[in-house]
């Protein structure tokens, strides 16, 4: 469906006279009412007056405009005054706390196991603990795209680094750290079993 000088000019009118989005969009058929109200906003046409007078103003003055070569410029009109906002009761929290934490483990201490850890070889675990034992220990700061960004410790606390290994290329961490983030499907799933 393409927006037409005919089609842009029935959308202009009804809009003038006051039909809704869904009305014109049935008239023109082949658009949405979503499709009408932005081009309404592409338009740059006003919204519509709620009094019955302010709509017969724009109705008089589109024929004298249409008959007019020039068009007089209008007299700003002034705003009624705007009516003192009601009190309003307290406002109400929808806020949802958060669950409390049952314990922060320390930095360096081992975590509970966890599903994911479940599925790690221990071989793999094991030389990821050699690993770490020769990390170099950077900070966020320190960290380049040549360097292992595997996480260690708690970041909660100021024992926290980076492993900070060479890494592999086109990888973020380094040898021992990819085999435990990057392992075959086929590997987990035999896991399991």
């Amino acid at each position: 469906m393409s927006w037409t000088d005919e089609r842009v000019e029935t959308l202009k009118r009804m809009w003038v006279e006051g039909q809704s989005a869904s009305q014109i969009a049935k008239e023109l058929g082949g658009v949405t009412r979503n499709a009408v109200i932005g081009k309404v906003h592409r338009l740059g046409l006003s919204n519509r007056a709620s009094s019955a007078e302010e709509q017969e103003a724009p109705q008089a003055a589109a024929p004298a405009k249409a008959e007019a070569a020039r068009p007089e410029p209008v007299a700003p009109r002034a705003e009624p005054p705007r009516p003192a906002p009601a009190p309003q009761a307290a406002p109400v929290s929808n806020v949802t706390t958060l669950p409390v934490r049952k314990a922060i483990i320390p930095a360096g201490q081992p975590l509970p196991p966890q599903p994911s850890l479940n599925e790690i070889s221990p071989e793999a675990l094991a030389s990821v603990r050699e690993v770490e034992k020769r990390a170099r220990k950077l900070t966020l700061m320190e960290l380049t795209e040549r360097t292992c960004k595997w996480p260690i410790g708690d970041p909660a606390t100021d024992d926290f680094w980076f492993c900070g290994l060479p890494s592999i290329p086109g990888k973020p961490y380094c040898e021992a750290h990819v085999g435990v983030a990057f392992q075959p499907m086929s590997a987990r799933r035999d896991r399991r079993r």
